[in-house]
């Protein structure tokens, strides 16, 4: 018996190597086999699959993909005050590749778990900056690292009241979440941007919109 494939896994789940079996989109790409690697919290498959090149010659790849599930991300504005919330928190693996101190600027965000991208991004809100948000705009969608990682994320945009009382800290402490609230001029956040304070994609896509079709935009 393997977790995740026949018995349950930590989080009950059964039948990860069947996710990618029955792709048909694309004629030039036959799925062979799925394996189950890891199933912790998200999923590592390698999937062995035959690929029609160009040329029309076919070779037989192996790929392993990361499926953490689809999440969201919004950016928070105040159009009047011209300020921008953000939140600061520890990641992992970008102090393990060079980050000096892991402590990265960013949007709002989280993984939808099962949840529509607009509940799920109102609730993610809620959790890392203390703000309700009810009129969230949809941006874009964009797969963050097509390469390796499955996730789809979806990009929102809301305006926040900067002049109410707001929260210095934030997260879920059940879920080790120790999130720092930064309210911030936009064009410091451009400038950060500029000068790699801010490393985070998510965000540097967001402030970009916002300063090129958004609400900080010059049309």
């Amino acid at each position: 018996m393997t977790a995740g494939v026949d018995a349950p896994d930590a989080r009950g789940r059964t039948g990860l190597h069947l996710q990618g079996r029955d792709l048909t989109g694309n004629p030039r790409v036959r799925v062979l086999d799925v394996e189950v690697l890891a199933c912790d919290w998200a999923v590592l498959r390698r999937t062995t699959f035959d690929y029609r090149h160009s040329d029309g010659h076919v070779s037989r790849e192996r790929r392993e993909t990361y499926d953490r599930g689809d999440g969201a991300t919004i950016l928070l504005y105040d159009a009047v005050r011209r300020t921008v919330l953000l939140t600061r928190q520890f990641r992992l693996p970008a102090y393990v590749n060079g980050h000096p101190d892991g402590m990265l600027l960013e949007t709002a965000a989280g993984l939808l778990d099962g949840d529509d991208p607009q509940e799920a991004i109102r609730r993610e809100a809620a959790e890392e900056t203390g703000r309700t948000v009810h009129d969230v705009e949809h941006v874009f969608d964009a797969y963050m690292s097509p390469g390796s990682v499955t996730e789809r994320l979806s990009f929102f945009a809301a305006p926040y009241d900067g002049s109410a009382p707001g929260v210095e800290t934030a997260g879920v402490a059940a879920e080790g979440e120790d999130i720092a609230v930064v309210e911030i001029p936009f064009a410091d956040a451009l400038e950060l941007v500029r000068d790699g304070g801010i490393a985070d994609a998510k965000t540097i896509m967001l402030l970009q919109w916002a300063a090129l079709h958004g609400p900080f935009s010059r049309r």
